[in-house]
């Protein structure tokens, strides 16, 4: 097959000259990238030191070829993708799974999920050379890119390679659409040598099919994190010893700065009239359990962290989990959710964990994200909106005061869930139109 009938896809001067260009930059690039590497060395945690030289595309050769690479930015795409790994694992037993991410959060992640089953490294940079090394080392069958994260060097590397590439659970903002839009020259190409995309949502699906991807190319197969949260299961051991039955608790999960101050705000309010409400903050990244520590101090509440206690003291009502992959262990445990990201201007993170637990959710107004799960969980009641910590008080208030409507809340959102399962074995479907 010739390079220029790949995939269905001709190379025109003007992409090789944006190609070039692209590459050109990068170049340039390369020594601070390698500067910032170093001084990063100070602040990142030991394990992210040792292993920095694999964003220049030396990583280890995978313990078997003809497998599957799993692109997963962190700890979301690693959550989400991880019931389709599981899925592949299970047709393809003897088949080398590698799953890369580029934070350390969404290595520890992988490590937490998989262990030692799958083969897991740092994404290079998106270098010409540093792609063709990787590719080299790992001789992947096909590569699948979680949600968003499209490298126009990866997808280049790979179709030189005749290695396809798919993006399953795939996103595209409105936002983002319009921006790629703006750079379609170099943009539409990146796209042409894509195998297939699997849309998470009609937003999704539309957005890509505006910006030129073929019918042939471009499947609506749902969000796959439906399938994944519907299996979700808490540890089993109660966290913290913690329990709903004696005394509500309010779980604030994957926070950010200015959502903490919201949720202790709400709190002060709640202690008013339910001085035995417990509130469990959870920060987005471990990088801040330290300045969140020092949020709450300020505050003068007693608190704990999770790390350093196995239960919490009775005239305890703040408790800031600082350990990594232990959010739905809150969740089980809580009788009503904040679901960070959404005050604060990140796009909002995954509301259907704690609606696994079937708790009622509050976000804030950004949700952008996730638009499609979040509308269906609003419109059956399970979720409300809320811009601020006295909005949080007053739904929380209500919740209490109205245990009946927060069972029911909770339930809704269970069985938004139960009812929009199926992406997984749509995208596997897909899948196995272009790999055996």
């Amino acid at each position: 097959m010739f390079a220029a009938e790949r995939n269905g896809y001709k190379p025109t001067l003007i992409e090789d000259i944006c190609r070039w260009a692209y590459s050109f930059v990068l170049v340039f690039v390369i020594p601070f990238a390698f500067l910032q590497l170093m001084l990063r060395g100070a602040t990142r945690n030991k394990n992210y030191n040792r292993r920095r030289f694999e964003r220049f595309g030396f990583v280890s050769h995978a313990p078997k070829e003809n497998g599957y690479l799993f692109h997963c930015v962190s700890v979301g795409e690693v959550v989400a993708a991880s019931c389709l790994i599981k899925r592949i694992m299970q047709d393809e037993p003897e088949c080398q799974i590698t799953v890369t991410t580029t934070t350390p959060t969404g290595s520890a992640r992988v490590r937490a999920i998989f262990g030692d089953t799958v083969h897991h490294f740092y994404l290079p940079y998106d270098l010409h050379m540093a792609m063709a090394v990787m590719l080299k080392r790992i001789k992947p069958k096909a590569v699948l890119i979680t949600e968003v994260e499209l490298w126009p060097n990866l997808i280049h590397a790979c179709w030189k390679r005749d290695i396809p590439v798919m993006v399953v659970n795939a996103r595209m903002t409105d936002r983002s659409a319009r921006r790629y839009k703006k750079i379609s020259k170099l943009f539409n190409p990146m796209l042409g040598k894509l195998y297939h995309i699997c849309a998470q949502g009609e937003r999704d699906f539309a957005n890509y099919a505006w910006l030129g991807v073929s019918e042939q190319k471009l499947t609506l197969t749902n969000n796959i994190k439906f399938d994944q949260v519907v299996s979700t299961v808490a540890s089993g051991h109660p966290f913290l010893g913690l329990s709903k039955e004696e005394y509500p608790i309010l779980v604030a999960g994957s926070t950010h700065d200015t959502e903490e101050t919201a949720v202790l705000n709400a709190a002060k309010l709640l202690w008013r009239k339910n001085p035995s409400l417990k509130i469990i903050i959870v920060p987005r990244h471990p990088e801040r359990f330290d300045s969140v520590a020092k949020l709450i101090e300020a505050t003068g509440l007693p608190f704990v962290r999770s790390s350093q206690e196995q239960s919490v003291p009775e005239n305890t009502n703040v408790i800031l989990l600082d350990e990594m992959g232990k959010l739905n262990d809150a969740y089980a445990v809580g009788a009503f959710a904040f679901v960070g990201g959404s005050i604060a201007d990140k796009g909002g993170h995954n509301a259907l964990e704690p609606a696994s637990f079937s708790i009622p959710i509050m976000m804030g107004p950004n949700t952008y994200n996730n638009p499609v799960i979040c509308s269906h969980l609003e419109e059956c009641g399970a979720l409300v909106k809320i811009d601020s910590g006295e909005e949080m008080f007053t739904i929380v208030d209500k919740w209490i005061c109205e245990p009946n409507e927060r069972k029911k809340a909770g339930q809704a959102g269970r069985k938004v869930l139960e009812d929009n399962s199926g992406a997984l074995e749509s995208t596997v479907q897909c899948i196995r139109k272009y790999v055996n």
